[in-house]
């Protein structure tokens, strides 16, 4: 006879700027001001504008 299974889920952290992109990216998807279809992130809306900007600050703190 086997045991019970155990799994392990360890969540691992994910990096600031991988964060900040997936927000960015998931906005440009499902948004309907200006993001979807636009080919710059700063065609996009003004939240869109704001994500784009945060993931460029954690790139740059990622790598000094």
């Amino acid at each position: 006879m086997r045991g019970p299974k155990v799994e392990s889920r360890v969540r691992t952290a994910e990096l600031p700027m991988l964060r900040a992109y997936r927000l960015w990216f998931e906005h440009t998807r499902k948004c309907t001001d200006g993001c979807k279809g636009s080919s710059k992130a700063q065609d996009g809306c003004e939240t869109g504008r704001e994500l784009w900007g945060a993931y460029r600050l954690a790139r740059i703190e990622g790598t000094s």
